[in-house]
């Protein structure tokens, strides 16, 4: 039997260090700030909303949340936009996704400054990322990266597949595994034969959406198994991956909900805290 990735311990360790440099900034008077628009009564979107809330305040950073109708005009989310990049003691700038569909997520998120962009979804740090210079990371890649180094198995040289390629999680998460120097596979829906694929990875990152999409066999023994996936069926969430049988056969396995997603929180915080130190050296 595999072992089990439990992204809520790794996630409070992780938090111990955050939570030490927020303390470190508060000395100096300054207080990380993070600003979260939501738009819509989305229930997903308000429980994650939540979520990051209350995690901020165990952190001591300052969560500040504007909810909006979600008849929100362009214009108007915009202007709410440009008046918190103007406003020097808000460091990070969150959007919540998904947005209603009248409105243009692109133009939303591009209008974020790069420096306050801590969800790392802005052109600028997408860039950065590909190009392996200083920027955000998008905070669920950056997670799944901490959840495999946590295991202690070595990624460079290793065959990498992710099965999804989003530009939220798929793309960027091949993208970071490149840069440990995996060997990395991206796979999709037009993908033919995806299990003579998934059976090849040392590291396999399904980040679709589609419960039970990765079965036992199409896994390779001894595998590391990243579910991202997150459906509710049947009254429970459930991942992308037949965790049981899949559990049998690799050698660590995160699973849903308590995997990914306690990671994805902590490196939001952790994004928000350096956005805070940058803005603090600069001033």
């Amino acid at each position: 039997m595999g072992n089990i990735l439990d992204g809520k311990a790794l996630a409070q360790e992780a938090c111990k260090g955050i939570k030490a440099r927020v303390e470190a900034l508060r000395n100096i008077g300054v207080v990380p700030t993070l600003a979260v628009i939501l738009v819509g009564e989305d229930p997903a979107s308000q429980l994650y909303v939540r979520s990051k809330g209350k995690k901020a305040a165990e952190l001591g950073i300052d969560a500040r949340q504007y909810t909006f109708d979600a008849g929100l005009s362009q214009d108007a989310l915009l202007s709410k936009i440009d008046e918190l990049n103007q406003d020097p003691g808000v460091h990070g700038i969150l959007v919540q996704l998904p947005l209603p569909a009248h409105l243009d997520t692109g133009s939303v998120l591009e209008r974020i400054l790069p420096e306050k962009d801590v969800d790392g979804f802005h052109l600028y740090n997408a860039g950065a990322l590909l190009t392996g210079r200083p920027g955000f990371l998008p905070c669920t890649p950056k997670g799944i990266v901490h959840l495999v180094k946590s295991t202690g198995v070595e990624i460079a040289g290793k065959r990498c597949v992710v099965v999804g390629r989003s530009n939220i999680v798929g793309k960027p998460v091949a993208l970071l595994m490149l840069r440990e120097d995996a060997t990395v596979t991206i796979c999709h829906s037009r993908s033919q034969d995806l299990g003579s694929i998934t059976r090849e990875a040392d590291i396999l990152i399904s980040a679709v959406g589609r419960a039970k999409l990765i079965t036992a066999d199409m896994v390779k023994p001894g595998a590391v198994v990243i579910d991202v996936g997150q459906v509710r069926l049947e009254g429970k969430w459930q991942g992308d991956v037949d965790y049981a049988p899949v559990l049998e056969k690799a050698a660590y396995i995160t699973p849903v909900p308590g995997g990914v997603g306690p990671m994805t929180i902590a490196m939001l915080m952790e994004n928000t805290v350096e956005a805070a130190e940058a803005a603090s050296r600069n001033a």
